[in-house]
């Protein structure tokens, strides 16, 4: 974890405002919030854009992060908003059972052990509490399905210029900055992502009824309710 501290750390310092990638399923993820939010909990934060988004919609929102420069600059660009930003680590953070009426974590969930996670974001959840998870899964290979391997392959071809027009959209350059990439370069010999297939096999045993889907830029989404 001290390891992806740093990663993090750099990125921070070097990284434009928003991940593109991330923050265009914002709006996604914010549909499927219920209709009355008290607390809200986000694991994860980086620098605030999905906190402060949340706290548009909830009255209190905790966000956690492991990197002091994300948590540095996510307060300072987040004054006027009613959020608790708090330097933790989830793993050892106190969750309260049965707290928050959302728990949203984006980008985070391939650092940490996905079930341990999974079983300690559902006990926070209040009933009726619905869970919101965005992250990134590992692509089909030559060793999976045809099918599958196709189906990814296909994905990419349409996922490629998509993402450049994103990035010429909302930072008006075709490529990140040249100190951006290689933070990101270092920090991805670092990553690793599960496939689709444990992501599935572990929701089926952990979140029964969970909501998966697939999205276009390398990520996926899982929804689950508590049951009230």
């Amino acid at each position: 974890m001290s390891i992806i501290q740093q990663d993090f750390d750099r990125i921070a310092l070097v990284s434009e405002d928003g991940a593109t990638h991330n923050s265009h399923y914002h709006n996604f993820l914010l549909r499927h919030l219920p209709s009355s939010c008290h607390n809200a909990l986000e694991i994860g934060c980086g620098t605030g854009g999905f906190a402060r988004r949340l706290a548009e919609r909830s009255e209190r929102v905790l966000a956690l992060d492991l990197s002091p420069e994300m948590i540095r600059i996510a307060r300072e660009r987040s004054a006027q908003f009613p959020i608790d930003f708090q330097l933790a680590d989830v793993l050892d953070w106190p969750l309260p059972d049965q707290s928050f009426d959302c728990i949203a974590t984006i980008a985070t969930l391939h650092h940490l052990p996905f079930e341990e996670l999974m079983l300690k974001m559902k006990t926070a959840l209040k009933p009726g509490g619905v869970l919101l998870v965005l992250d990134l899964f590992e692509r089909a290979g030559l060793s999976d399905s045809l099918g599958e391997g196709l189906s990814d392959s296909l994905s990419n071809l349409v996922a490629i210029p998509v993402s450049v027009s994103l990035r010429l959209l909302h930072h008006h350059r075709l490529l990140p900055r040249r100190e951006e990439r290689d933070a990101w370069t270092a920090h991805e010999h670092h990553d690793s992502y599960p496939t689709m297939r444990k992501v599935h096999a572990l929701c089926a045993r952990i979140l029964p009824g969970a909501k998966i889907k697939k999205h276009l830029l390398w990520r996926y989404s899982i929804v689950w309710e508590r049951p009230a």
